[in-house]
């Protein structure tokens, strides 16, 4: 009895392996590996790129060497790849193997918005922002940053302070909103809140220590809602500046060289050498008359000149492989209309932005 029943169940067993193996190849036969690469226009990888196969939920995404490798149908033509700021793109399976270059989508990142926390289509913005770039700048002899912006943007005031080429100046969006606190707007570096008396020390107008020529764009927070991010430091609105990065294929050296001279238009009215000796000579008291001399000299000569200024930059950008850089480095001099008022700055930057 026993015996039969070992027979059976060997034959049973057989029966069962005999049926699965069909199965198991038909599984196998159904689905085919595809693996592959994506990079970016740059040809370093991307990772989290979404990879599906057209008109299903099959998917998966690469990892951080831009490597994928999905279990398709046999019966799958196409395949999909999508990334945000880049075009979704759409492949036939022709092969086990696929290499893919995304290309960026400009007109979405053209309708993008960089706020505090993050950014937002220009579309569903409700915000009052606005942004001058590097081609909108005032040209010229620019000594400070907020000169480069000076009558581009709506609602923000920038008055200089004097006529020293190391003066600062006001700076007001919207008019001020208090009698007795700070109304200057918070300055935003690359991220970085730049504040009077925290930040940067020791000069009246920490702007002018930056060089113009390393400002890619600036942006203007005007309303709450665009600066709340920044708490009660942004009540009297923000002002975002983006410095040059590097970034394109290659080496690329340039330089820039500007000239400048600075006159006074008018002079104060006053008496000539003549009038005052005649003056002098008819009201003033015999002291006075004894301290009269021979001498013609004209104080405003004294005081004033014709002011040079010279403003050069030397840069050196590119991308070597994966590794974006941007050095430079700047001389500044400029002689105020008075003598002995220079502005002299000697300036550097290196930006580094691997990827």
């Amino acid at each position: 009895m026993q015996k039969e029943m070992n027979s059976l169940f060997r034959k049973l067993l057989i029966a069962a392996m005999t049926m699965a193996i069909p199965l198991f190849a038909y599984s196998q036969a159904d689905t085919r590996t595809i693996t592959g690469i994506v990079v970016d226009e740059h040809n370093d990888p991307m990772v989290g790129v979404t990879v599906t196969v057209t008109g299903s939920t099959t998917g998966t995404a690469t990892d951080i060497d831009g490597l994928f490798t999905l279990r398709v149908p046999s019966g799958a033509t196409e395949m999909e790849f999508s990334y945000i700021g880049y075009q979704r793109t759409t492949l036939p399976i022709t092969g086990n193997r696929i290499t893919l270059q995304m290309t960026p989508d400009i007109n979405l990142m053209e309708e993008l918005v960089v706020i505090g926390y993050g950014t937002q289509k220009r579309t569903d913005l409700t915000g009052s922002i606005s942004t001058v770039s590097e081609k909108d700048f005032n040209r010229g002899m620019i000594g400070s940053a907020e000169q480069l912006v000076n009558g581009k943007i709506a609602g923000v005031q920038i008055i200089n302070s004097g006529g020293s080429p190391s003066a600062g100046s006001t700076i007001r969006i919207r008019g001020g909103a208090s009698l007795n606190a700070s109304n200057d707007p918070l300055i935003v570096l690359d991220g970085v809140p730049m504040e009077v008396g925290g930040s940067v020390s020791g000069s009246g107008n920490f702007l002018s220590l930056l060089n113009p020529n390393d400002i890619e764009s600036m942006t203007v927070l005007k309303d709450a809602s665009s600066t709340a991010i920044y708490g009660s430091r942004a009540s009297n609105g923000v002002i975002l500046i983006t410095t040059r990065k590097g970034g394109d294929k290659g080496v690329k050296v340039s330089f820039q060289t500007t000239h400048s001279q600075q006159l006074r238009t008018r002079n104060a009215d006053m008496l000539s050498r003549d009038e005052f000796v005649g003056v002098i000579t008819g009201q003033g008291s015999p002291a006075q008359q004894a301290l009269l001399g021979t001498a013609h000299t004209d104080w405003n000569d004294q005081v004033f000149r014709t002011g040079y200024g010279t403003d050069n930059n030397l840069a050196l950008s590119g991308r070597l492989g994966w590794f974006p850089f941007r050095i430079s480095t700047g001389v500044f001099y400029q002689e105020g209309i008075l003598k002995e008022d220079d502005l002299r700055r000697f300036s550097g930057n290196i930006s580094l932005t691997p990827s």
